[in-house]
């Protein structure tokens, strides 16, 4: 954190700060005999402790939700077993796809919301963490329900924003109203690839960005974007495509995993995406098709699509988005508007967690107190950063009365000043 915000300050830029919380994490216990090597057809029976004919499972909540049909994926997916039997304290499965059973293996419970808490003991110490450090976004592994986001949410209260990342696939059957619930969504393909056959991933995808997009919510595509860059220095023409594909669907961010955190090539995993990134908004397909569709019936909706279309129309130097909260900025995102979005925001806080979404240039205008104010800052900044110059057009949007969050109904054209 310190590192970053040293080299925020450099910048003179708002950067973001994700904070991932690990989520639960199910685990077969120790075996006595150190390891059990499983055939197809084989039954298995799991408890929560172990005896000498059973596999210790050390998790209730398995138990409260297991049921006959229910599927066990072990060691991601390595072993795939069904369970055949449920009882509060046993749970008998069939191997469906056997090998090597070994101690500490992760657990995937496919066909089967688990209850509980989605925050564990760690989460919770952790998220304490992160909000004293002033993270700026906090990010809800495993999340399958709406509620889930309610629970976090009444922890954190407004100080930071919420991103849902989706890898169960009880997530998808409510994905609207985690989406609706959530501040922005992760698809996290890694376990969601686990827990669901790999040749539906790619579906799910295009499905959750299509929603995103519609609820004006900033989406990222996640995990093994660039997965050779951890040992080479380039990546495959099929990674490089995976990455464009995403931009092109509609993506407001696509993430790097170990290609940065513990790959050969850091800064060369970064510089290629961004490559990838700067290559496929060059193209007018692009623009061409990234339209989010039917308009939500409410005036900041209205409002920001009617920023695309005056921007197709006038071409201006850029459109400046005043924002209490940051979720006009998020909407107009949402819009992918031909002309730079520059976005003043009251405070440090808001202007990073604008970061996130697509194409937003986040400034801090403070002090800031009526339209003559956001047109006086407004025509400064463009021209600091050198997106105008005095005479062109930019357009405006802000709300009214002013300063008060979810009230943008102000579309204004003017020219940059001197």
């Amino acid at each position: 954190m310190d590192t970053i915000r040293a080299v925020e300050t450099e910048l003179g830029r708002p950067l973001a700060v994700l904070a991932d919380l690990q989520g639960p994490k199910l685990r077969i216990g120790l075996l006595a005999a150190g390891h059990i090597d499983l055939a197809e057809g084989d039954d298995i029976t799991f408890t929560p402790e172990a005896t000498a004919t059973t596999v210790p499972l050390p998790h209730p909540e398995i138990f409260a939700a297991a049921a006959p049909g229910v599927v066990l994926l072990i060691d991601d997916g390595k072993l795939r077993l069904e369970v055949t039997a449920a009882a509060p304290d046993r749970v008998t499965a069939r191997t469906v796809v056997g090998g090597r059973l070994l101690p500490r293996k992760g657990v995937s419970v496919i066909g089967a919301t688990l209850p509980g808490s989605p925050l564990t003991l760690k989460d919770r110490a952790d998220l304490t963490f992160a909000l004293a450090i002033g993270a700026d976004w906090i990010a809800l592994s495993f999340v399958q329900r709406p509620e889930d986001i309610d629970e976090l949410r009444a922890l954190t209260g407004a100080r930071v924003r919420i991103m849902a990342k989706i890898e169960k696939p009880s997530a998808m059957d409510c994905l609207d109203a985690i989406a609706e619930r959530s501040d922005a969504i992760m698809v996290a393909r890694g376990d969601l690839g686990v827990e669901m056959p790999p040749e539906e991933v790619p579906r799910l995808q295009r499905r959750i960005l299509r929603t995103c997009r519609r609820l004006g919510k900033p989406v990222v595509v996640a995990t093994q974007m660039l997965e050779s860059m951890i040992t080479t220095p380039t990546p495959t023409r099929a990674e490089a495509s995976d990455v464009a594909t995403a931009i092109y669907a509609g993506a407001d961010a696509v993430m790097l995993s170990a290609e940065s955190a513990s790959g050969r090539y850091p800064v060369q995993a970064v510089s290629m995406m961004a490559s990838i990134i700067a290559d496929v908004e060059s193209d007018e397909e692009f623009w061409t098709g990234t339209s989010r569709g039917p308009v939500q019936g409410d005036v900041s909706s209205v409002i920001c699509a009617a920023l695309r279309e005056a921007s197709t129309a006038l071409h201006p130097a850029a459109i400046v988005a005043y924002t209490t909260s940051g979720n006009t900025a998020f909407r107009a995102a949402a819009e992918r508007p031909r002309a730079p979005l520059l976005c003043l925001a009251p405070s440090p806080e808001v202007a990073r967690r604008l970061c996130l979404a697509w194409g937003l240039h986040p400034r801090v205008a403070e002090g800031v107190s009526g339209m003559s104010d956001v047109v006086a800052v407004a025509s400064r900044l463009v021209r600091e950063e050198g997106l105008g110059t005095p005479g062109q057009t930019m357009i405006l949007t802000a709300g009214q009365p002013f300063g008060v969050a979810g009230t943008t109904n102000v579309l204004r054209i003017e020219r940059i000043s001197a």
